[in-house]
């Protein structure tokens, strides 16, 4: 984003939300891939809970699954939307739903209108509305866009609140030039010098683009086309997010509507020498640039505007805020993580009970951050890792077998397995399944191989 320091992306209504609200600068996933990250939004509970443990590759949809099998994953979980809606609020989705069984309206959402994977092409993409599989011509960007202005337009009218999720499947891949606006893509292609993100070697753990990365940059025209179309794909998000902004502002909705603006994981584009999100590499890498989210929240004369926020946030603390954030206890506060950042919204200190650490998963590998220090902890296959992200940011420098640092690799260990041992449900617990980051194929608990295995790493010869 431009109000991230990047000045190759146009982002104006990006920006617009950060200049008129917080920019949380270290907010990060509960998982560093899609699915386990967005059932956690959703819920509250950390995917060591929900049993969503990696991208959903199978599943989604009858329509695109070759053997027609759908799976609710989501099946006797809760979420914040129930109670939104139990409480006289309009609640829709339009876009991205990737936790299983895209045909069935779940969680209280009363208009459903989403994708029926997890990404795909940008063009006909596979949608469903009412049950049945549409694919329009037009861009998927637009498209839902467009849902998530048809849904608003029936609100004018309404006496109820509402609560809209609008889930693009942008910036994910496919990033090639046949895929989004041509112009816009040359431009990129053409004229930026691309210089936003590192030019590194492959990492050596890279799995190959056939087994958990989209494209990898392995050559400078491989990395100018993924970054083309990466680039391209925020660029026409964001004049989406505009066309929604605008919606709100021309219909004096504006100042009376909570705007959030975050990501399901972060993504390495070359950083590290990695293509890919924490499963880019196996085992699965727990770098900022794969955990740490944007987040934006904006609404003028309420919310706090043009703030940066520090501190330490995630995922699974999203539930319980916008609950507090409206009046309402959350129902299912049955042993869940997070805790309500509404003070920092209402322009408060955060309190007393501030986190000093957020942790992240996926599956055997875990990792415990704090401002000062990052430990990855591997439970079967990989190396541990410590970093000193004050003196290096960048994470380049695991001292993990460092003797001078034993006491602080104990310390963080020890307060990564108390408050994982605190929140675990024992029978879906991660560190006991072999996950590569290869999807997962069925529910935990009702399947002898839930996880698919078939990793094969990038040939750099």
């Amino acid at each position: 984003m431009g109000c991230a320091g990047n000045g190759e992306l146009s982002t104006p209504n990006l920006d617009r939300l950060a200049e008129t609200g917080i920019n949380f600068q270290n907010f990060f996933c509960a998982s560093p891939v899609c699915s386990p990250a967005r059932a956690s939004i959703l819920t509250g509970e950390i995917p060591s809970q929900h049993g969503v443990q990696d991208f959903l590759r199978k599943g989604n949809s009858k329509f695109i699954n070759t053997d027609g099998t759908e799976i609710t994953y989501m099946e006797g979980r809760t979420s914040y939307i129930e109670q939104l809606s139990e409480n006289g609020y309009n609640c829709g989705l339009s876009g991205k739903w990737h936790l299983g069984n895209a045909r069935l309206p779940q969680f209280g959402f009363e208009y459903w209108n989403v994708h029926a994977s997890g990404g795909g092409p940008y063009y006909k993409p596979p949608m469903i509305e009412n049950g049945e599989l549409y694919r329009p011509a037009e861009y998927v960007t637009d498209i839902i866009t467009d849902n998530a202005l048809s849904f608003l337009e029936k609100q004018i009218d309404s006496d109820s609140p509402f609560s809209l999720n609008v889930h693009y499947t942008a910036p994910h891949a496919p990033w090639t030039r046949e895929n989004h606006p041509q112009e816009k893509f040359d431009a990129f292609y053409n004229e930026s010098r691309l210089e936003s993100t590192p030019d590194l070697p492959i990492h050596p753990h890279q799995l190959d683009k056939e087994a958990g990365a989209a494209t990898i940059g392995s050559d400078q025209e491989g990395r100018k086309t993924a970054l083309s179309g990466y680039f391209t794909a925020i660029e026409e998000m964001d004049r989406n997010i505009g066309r929604i902004i605008d919606w709100l502002e021309e219909n004096d909705l504006r100042d009376n509507t909570l705007v959030i603006f975050t990501a399901d994981n972060g993504m390495n584009m070359g950083h590290h020498g990695i293509w890919g999100k924490g499963n880019g590499t196996y085992p699965p890498n727990m770098y900022d640039t794969a955990v740490k989210i944007p987040t934006l929240v904006s609404r003028p004369g309420h919310v706090p505007q043009n703030v940066d926020c520090t501190e330490l946030l995630s995922q699974y603390d999203f539930s319980p805020t916008l609950l507090d954030y409206v009046g309402l206890e959350q129902k299912n506060t049955h042993n869940l993580p997070g805790r309500s950042f509404v003070n920092l919204l209402e322009g408060r200190d955060f309190g007393s009970d501030k986190p000093v650490y957020v942790l992240d998963e996926y599956g055997p590998t875990r990792m415990i951050r704090t401002h000062k220090w990052k430990y990855v902890h591997r439970y079967q296959f990989g190396d541990n890792e410590l970093y000193d992200l004050e003196n290096d940011p960048d994470e380049e420098i695991n001292l993990f077998g460092s003797d001078a640092h034993q006491e602080i690799k104990e310390k963080l260990l020890e307060q990564l397995e108390s408050w994982y041992d605190k929140y675990t449900d024992p029978s879906v617990d991660g560190r006991k399944n072999s996950i590569m980051g290869r999807g997962q194929i069925g529910m935990i608990k009702d399947s002898d191989k839930p996880f698919a295995d078939d990793v094969v790493y990038f040939n750099q010869s």
